[in-house]
């Protein structure tokens, strides 16, 4: 199993344990916002299945109809996953202003907090987990399922929060059992933003969106790095694929130059922009500086 597998798998475990936590301590206090934590585990599990069936698919090496690999699978799965975030926060805010209209008391008030500081906890440990592996891996569906984590982090401590202050106003002899839905709709508008922010991130390399300026401006300074006098490129395009960067150009060498020199040319200058960018796929396109040259255009 590869390390993004083993990272998904341990996401898997945990929102599984979350949920049932959530779950109980949500039917015995009868807080809406407990319960809509546990709906919020519950999409982050869906999230999780989906991120280790995607980074189990974008190991696949190309094949006759993938020629360029898999892993776009991982944008996929990070759009589901935003969807699926979409839809909890919606089901979140429906079950919250229903409480609001129509409040009840909250009970074993507690047990909801040792729960929810519980799943916190456990949330920043896994999250970070999950990032760590993610940046080093560049998953995307891991980056994902990682800032599905994150969410549920700070709702969870937003959740006991608000069932700290009810707990305290009753010790006054206050009622503040409204709070527990407007922490809920709190929640919910949280998700959607982050959810947002995730759709976006995940959706642009599947539409073919270019490496960052950052990335771009220095494949530039490496490709002129590399180049001997006299040559020069032009027509720089990337695109993103998951972990992967596919990156193109043309350059132009001197008429006089080889075939073995210019694909020496081309494979130091591969070599040195996958030193910095590790999972990059490169394609040159060699021309000659003059029409009538000996060097005929040819890939590398």
């Amino acid at each position: 199993m590869s390390r993004k597998s083993r990272a998904a798998l341990v996401s898997v475990c945990s929102n599984i344990s979350l949920i049932i936590m959530k779950l109980v301590a949500g039917l015995i206090s009868g807080s809406v916002s407990i319960i809509s934590e546990a709906i919020h585990s519950a999409m982050d599990l869906v999230a999780a299945l989906i991120a280790l069936f995607a980074v189990k698919k974008s190991d696949l090496p190309p094949d006759e109809h993938h020629p360029y690999g898999h892993d776009k699978i991982e944008n996929v799965s990070g759009v589901i996953e935003a969807l699926l975030i979409l839809l909890a926060a919606g089901w979140i805010m429906v079950e919250a202003i229903g409480k609001l209209l129509n409040p009840s008391p909250i009970e074993s008030i507690g047990w909801g907090v040792l729960v929810m500081v519980i799943s916190a906890l456990v949330n920043t440990v896994v999250s970070a987990y999950l990032y760590k592996v993610a940046r080093e891996e560049e998953s995307v569906a891991l980056a994902a399922d990682a800032l599905h984590l994150k969410a549920d982090v700070l709702t969870s401590a937003g959740v006991a929060a608000g069932l700290g202050g009810i707990w305290l106003a009753s010790l006054f002899g206050y009622s503040l059992a409204i709070l527990d839905p407007l922490v809920a709709i709190g929640v919910a508008l949280f998700i959607v933003k982050e959810a947002i922010a995730m759709l976006m991130e995940a959706f642009h390399p599947l539409i073919d969106r270019s490496m960052s300026p950052e990335e771009l401006a220095m494949t530039s300074r490496i490709i002129t790095d590399c180049c001997p006098p006299g040559a020069d490129f032009h027509d720089l395009r990337s695109r993103r694929a998951g972990r992967r960067r596919h990156i193109d150009f043309h350059l132009t060498l001197p008429p006089a130059m080889s075939i073995g020199e210019a694909h020496t040319i081309c494979d130091r200058i591969e070599e040195a922009i996958m030193q910095q960018l590790p999972h990059a796929i490169v394609l040159i396109h060699v021309e000659p500086d003059e029409q009538s040259g000996a060097l005929a255009a040819t890939p590398c």
